[in-house]
């Protein structure tokens, strides 16, 4: 077995956070790091002690919303909130960091990404943001598809 690199090992971790999802249309979960030391997880879920998607259902399926489409009409947090949420709740500084997701940032999270000081994201499966990649791009945040084969 081929030792991982730090960014395949880091991947893997994201993946197993993924676990953690509640959501019924799509697992994600990702981590942040600072000098190769996680700070934070999430996964994306309902606000904590609420009721999730798998025991009242899928409000954006119930309405046909399509993905990438009207992020509000959800129960849940991306999982991207969620750990720069966890981060701040803790007293944790991302700022600096490098965030390993599942999937590539929406619109909404890479703004809040880009707040929260994160400098490099890489994700193994993506959709098509042009907006999101063109504010990333001038926030001079590196966006980077890593490929994920699983374990």
């Amino acid at each position: 077995m081929t030792r991982p690199s730090w960014e395949e090992y880091f991947m893997s971790i994201a993946h197993r956070v993924a676990m953690r999802s509640t959501c019924l249309r799509r697992k994600v979960g990702c981590i942040i790091v600072l000098d190769k030391r996680i700070v934070s997880t999430g996964y994306n879920g309902a606000p904590s002690g609420l009721p999730h998607c798998e025991e009242v259902g899928c409000l954006r399926e119930d309405r046909g919303v399509a993905s990438g489409e009207r992020h509000e009409l959800c129960r849940g947090l991306h999982a991207e909130q969620n750990a720069i949420i966890q981060a701040a709740l803790h007293g944790t500084a991302v700022g600096g960091g490098v965030l390993f997701c599942t999937h590539k940032p929406c619109i909404l999270c890479t703004k809040m990404l880009i707040n929260a000081g994160i400098r490099r994201v890489y994700y193994a499966e993506g959709y098509s943001d042009t907006l999101a990649e063109e504010m990333a791009r001038e926030a001079d945040m590196e966006l980077e598809h890593l490929p994920w084969e699983g374990d």
